[in-house]
């Protein structure tokens, strides 16, 4: 006898989140209203209001560049492990 667990759309979960926001009606009453326990609608709204400042970010913005991205020292930091990989071989004698 085991239940499946409801799941919530993002739109359905972001109605209830505002509801909850706005404060006019109380956890409980939007509980019973949307068939949602109170703890959820509750972090819901916290999750809501800790991500709101992703909405209003600068799309236009430039995104900081990956230092490790960057071919050129890719291709050193290859040849720098190269010679410390030879180096090891011939100081334990395993030069090929």
């Amino acid at each position: 006898m085991s239940t499946r667990r409801k799941t919530f759309s993002p739109g359905f979960k972001a109605k209830v989140a505002l509801e909850a926001i706005r404060e006019e009606k109380t956890l409980n009453e939007l509980s019973a209203k949307y068939e949602v326990h109170a703890n959820v609608i509750r972090g819901w709204k916290k999750q809501a209001l800790e991500n709101m400042e992703a909405i209003f970010e600068d799309k236009r913005k430039k995104k900081s560049v990956d230092k490790t991205s960057d071919p050129d020292q890719l291709y050193k930091r290859i040849g720098q492990m190269n010679v410390e990989n030879d180096w090891l071989k011939k100081k334990l004698g395993l030069e090929d």
